[in-house]
């Protein structure tokens, strides 16, 4: 017996391990480790060809809709497909049942360790979501991640499965952000051979909103040298806004000298970029955009800067804000902010707004901005709205500003209205024939 321990059960344990490590090897040599690494190799190849799609994924449901929806010319043998670890099983349930963090917890552990092999289990967790704007940044992160391991099936996927009034344009616009980061020259190659074989699509020019997002995100210069050669249009402006973004984080001066490049004779695109600028700046730095609004010369871009820095303005400080406009020292640009102040403020505070108005005499400069008062409040107080219309001094503006006024007293309560008019010996407007 003492033999058998020393010598055969020893024996018997070696050749068991020789028969596990032998079995063990050649499973190895039948299904080959080295298959992830060819698949991405292979992906790699081929991610920049408009007229392949390198994806061949786990989710029977979800390849079979890309090889409808591509002219796929290459495909990726099964047989050498090593997949990984299914995604835990709880995903679907958190995706469908879970709160928000505990949905986001679980999405964002998928979207990590999502790889060719796991993008169809990713899809359907993202697809288990109520569709529309509700899963918008559910959306953005498949499409970011997907564009980095195929982003042709990506936005054949984003064109053919997304709702087009709630989520299409917005996929496709991160897929291309995602891709101009990794490789611009093949995402613009491949924009430009889609818009050569489908001239009449609706996505072709908002395919370019996402090259200017990537390159904006990655090379500031490139993408407002790409920026400049687009149409002019809707995907012009969305493009504009990332450009926007990005050199307002680098600081007031140098974003300034960015917009202010762009010349008065197209003054439509210079008012756009200005605008937005202004809007920007006014949440970063409201008194360098207030220096900077206050220096411009006069045209829609100096209104359209003085406009959106005040809806920010009077929504933090209107005090302030009246205070600036009121002491420009340039009168017709003082009377344009103290119209756009009056505007907005008005519509949040009238009587704060009557109370600051009052500070001034009457006068033909002030002519404009009472009577944009008179504009705004005679919905609301048409009486108050006549007795400002009255203290303009220009008389072509006070019949204007008055008629208006009466006009909606009219409609509030005729009968003070009547009377308002015999004591001031105002005429009743004449009815227009029907």
């Amino acid at each position: 017996m003492s033999l058998f321990f020393k010598i055969g059960l020893p024996w018997a344990i070696s050749l068991g391990v020789v028969f596990y490590f032998g079995l063990t090897l050649g499973s190895k040599r039948d299904n080959p480790m080295d298959a992830p690494a060819q698949l991405n190799e292979e992906t790699s190849s081929h991610s920049n060809d408009p007229n392949q799609n390198t994806v061949k994924i786990k989710n029977a449901k979800l390849t079979s809709r890309l090889s409808k929806e591509t002219n796929s010319t290459s495909t990726v043998n099964r047989s050498r497909v090593s997949y990984s670890p299914p995604l835990p099983p709880n995903l679907r349930r958190i995706m469908e049942d879970g709160s928000i963090l505990e949905r986001m917890g679980a999405y964002m552990d998928a979207l990590r360790g999502m790889d060719i092999n796991s993008l169809g289990e990713v899809v359907d967790a993202f697809e288990a979501l109520p569709k529309g704007y509700g899963r918008h940044l559910e959306m953005k992160l498949l499409m970011r991640s997907w564009a980095n391991l195929d982003p042709v099936s990506a936005l054949t996927y984003a064109e053919n499965s997304l709702d087009e009034k709630s989520e299409r344009r917005f996929a496709m616009t991160e897929v291309l952000a995602g891709w101009a980061i990794r490789d611009s020259t093949a995402a613009i190659s491949w924009v430009e051979q889609y818009q050569t074989m489908h001239p009449d699509s609706k996505n072709g020019t908002n395919l370019m909103v996402g090259i200017v997002k990537g390159l904006a995100e990655n090379d500031l210069s490139m993408a407002d040298e790409f920026f400049r050669t687009l149409p002019e249009g809707n995907a012009k402006w969305q493009a504009s806004t990332f450009l926007v973004q990005e050199f307002a984080e680098k600081g007031t001066e140098e974003a300034i000298r960015w917009a202010e490049q762009f010349p008065g004779t197209d003054e439509r695109m210079r008012a756009m970029i200005l605008g937005q600028l202004s809007s920007k700046l006014a949440q970063k730095d409201l008194e360098g955009a207030a220096t900077w609004a206050a220096g411009m010369q006069m045209g829609k871009a100096s209104e359209q800067v003085v406009s959106n820095l005040l809806s920010r303005w009077t929504s933090q400080d209107p005090k302030q804000a009246a205070a600036w406009a009121s002491q420009i020292p340039d009168a017709e640009k003082r009377v344009q902010a103290m119209k756009l102040l009056t505007n907005k403020w008005s519509m949040r505070d009238p009587v704060a707004t009557a109370g600051w108005l009052n500070n001034f005499p009457p006068s033909p400069e002030l002519d404009p901005v009472v009577e944009e008062f008179v504009d705004r409040i005679s919905s609301r107080d048409p009486e108050g709205a006549v007795g400002w219309a009255a203290s303009i001094i220009n008389q072509e503006q006070k019949e204007k500003a008055l008629q208006k006024a009466l006009r909606a007293w009219d409609r509030k309560n005729p009968e003070q209205a009547k009377a308002w008019r015999l004591a001031n010996n105002v005429p009743f407007e004449k009815a227009s024939p029907r």
